[in-house]
């Protein structure tokens, strides 16, 4: 039974943005989700799936060639959960001198044969680091799951006139984990992809993401099945665009969508000097788009009241 492990591995010429400068985001967030899993099946021995993914900020862009080191560890468990704490750093392979690209906290549920939910044993601290990390884990329980209701609860109609974006294709044999559904860092590939086509679009530049916060996945993928990843832009700051995200998926069969995941991303354009520019601003024109916009606002402001996710140390 092992708590921590660490994925060491170059980036490749496949995992690059269109204009080749840095790795895509959401590349980064499938080493995550890799990374993740690995810790959490190495510590239950289960079969692991991916509830929940928190507060990705992207602090620094990974570039193409780049060592990359994708470390996880278990900082907090519950009866059939784990806590687990993934940081991303890379290095160019020269000098072999890592620097942090983003950090961030996951929940796995452990699952039996049958695929239920499976108690699995208490983790203990050990240092006073791992007692710092697991307080803080406890601490964010609640937050979370006040984040996690109110998004919930916002009504995405017809009503909304703001732009918006769907995505629709097969899950194919390529996007499967160990467990025959689609994988959990393919999903957020996805996400990435449908909310960085329709900032662009809208921003009229090329954009990047910057965050990427409650990722809850509320149901398996299954391989063959329709996909719809359905994208609207809820707010904009000065220089940001903020996009809530959900995927469904149906049985081609009956075509009976059911929600699988839903998240926000926060993406920018970057100007010539490395600097966030300007975005045009949202037109907020019926209720529904109102309700959003100040939906997405309180969303800033519960998450900036949350504790600092410590960085382990190297």
């Amino acid at each position: 039974m092992h708590d921590r492990i660490t994925l060491r591995f170059l980036a490749a010429p496949t995992d690059e943005t269109k204009d080749g400068s840095s790795i895509q985001a959401g590349r980064v967030l499938e080493w995550i989700d890799k990374a993740g899993f690995a810790c959490a099946a190495g510590y239950s021995e289960r079969y692991c799936v991916t509830a929940y993914v928190g507060n990705v900020h992207f602090s620094q862009p990974i570039r193409p060639g780049a060592l990359v080191e994708a470390s996880a560890r278990i900082i907090y468990t519950g009866r059939t959960s784990m806590h687990v704490l993934v940081t991303v750093e890379s290095a160019n392979p020269r000098t072999g001198e890592f620097a942090l690209a983003t950090h961030c906290l996951l929940v796995f549920v452990a699952m039996d044969d049958d695929r239920k939910p499976v108690e699995i044993p208490q983790w203990r601290p050990r240092t006073r680091e791992d007692e710092e990390l697991s307080q803080d884990a406890l601490e964010r329980i609640e937050a979370r799951k006040a984040i996690h209701h109110v998004t919930l609860a916002q009504t995405f109609s017809d009503e909304g006139t703001t732009p918006k974006l769907t995505l629709r294709f097969l899950a194919n044999p390529t996007d499967v984990n160990w467990g025959g559904n689609a994988h959990g860092g393919i999903v957020m590939r996805w996400l990435t992809e449908c909310a960085q086509t329709l900032s662009t679009s809208f921003v009229g530049q090329p954009t990047v993401c910057v965050y990427t916060g409650g990722v809850h996945f509320h149901g398996p993928v299954h391989i063959g099945d329709v996909v719809e990843v359905d994208g609207r832009i809820i707010h904009t700051g000065p220089h940001s665009v903020h996009i809530s995200l959900r995927v469904r998926s149906a049985n081609p069969r009956d075509m009976k969508f059911r929600l699988t995941t839903r998240c926000t991303m926060i993406f920018v354009h970057v100007n010539e000097l490395g600097k966030a520019s300007e975005v045009p601003q949202l037109e907020l024109t019926s209720e529904e788009d109102r309700l959003l916009d100040a939906h997405a606002v309180d969303l800033v402001a519960r998450r900036q009241r949350l504790p600092h996710l410590p960085l382990p140390k190297r």
